[in-house]
């Protein structure tokens, strides 16, 4: 006899709803979102500009509060965790990669990285950092400051900040926006190298069919809701 085992998505979000007040009404930005992604996915999430897809990606790490509806992250209710709770399940389970690449410009590419690390009180914080900017191919630019970087080496530095904790669940908002097409072909390529290597839940948003016709799945946002 076989045991029955419950496979529980990573992500889910229930009747997800964002609305924000302008004046004297009310603007809906998401409304009545139901998803589930399972562990080891790549998701793109797609549509056009104003149709909610980075406020999706913010609700779904926990950044901004809904209006209405619930995320589930490892089976857990995000929004029944203060913030000083949720803060600790994005250290524990989430990594972010974003279009303007977010470094901080007095740190080193080396310190950089090893920053999350360090937050979360890890020993071994210098050896993870090496090893991970070793494969993303900077390891002759430990000691270089984001102003010395071009823009391909600053993702590159991003998602080796992004991978180094080994989050399960890896959340990226337009990462090529900012980059040439060879560059962002290559930081593309990377992400996903990375993804199959780790095993990490993949959520990228993107508006080029190419990098979303990689991705195992799609969600198209329209008005503020999942097309159908």
């Amino acid at each position: 006899m076989t045991d029955n085992v419950v496979v529980r998505p990573i992500v889910q979000a229930i009747a997800l709803t964002k609305q924000v007040s302008t004046g004297d009404a009310q603007l809906t930005i998401l409304e009545d979102i139901n998803l589930e992604i399972n562990a080891g996915d790549s998701v793109a999430v797609v549509g056009a500009s104003g149709s909610g897809k980075s406020t999706l990606l913010g609700l779904l790490a926990g950044l901004d509060i809904p209006s209405a509806g619930k995320v589930q992250l490892g089976g857990e209710d995000i929004f029944l965790l203060d913030e000083d709770a949720r803060a600790a399940v994005r250290a524990r389970m989430l990594g972010f990669v974003f279009q303007s690449f977010q470094l901080l410009p007095a740190l080193t590419a080396m310190e950089n990285v090893m920053l999350p690390l360090e937050l979360a009180g890890v020993d071994t914080a210098e050896a993870a950092a090496l090893e991970m900017l070793d494969r993303v191919g900077l390891r002759h630019r430990l000691k270089h400051y984001p102003k010395q970087l071009s823009g391909g080496e600053q993702q590159r530095v991003a998602i080796a900040r992004a991978f180094v904790t080994q989050p399960q669940l890896l959340l990226a908002d337009e990462p090529t926006g900012n980059l040439d097409s060879a560059t962002g072909a290559q930081i593309i390529e990377l992400m996903f190298e990375l993804n199959r290597e780790r095993g990490t839940t993949l959520i990228l948003v993107t508006h080029d069919d190419a990098i979303s016709g990689r991705c195992a799945s799609r969600i198209r946002l329209a008005g503020g809701r999942i097309a159908t």
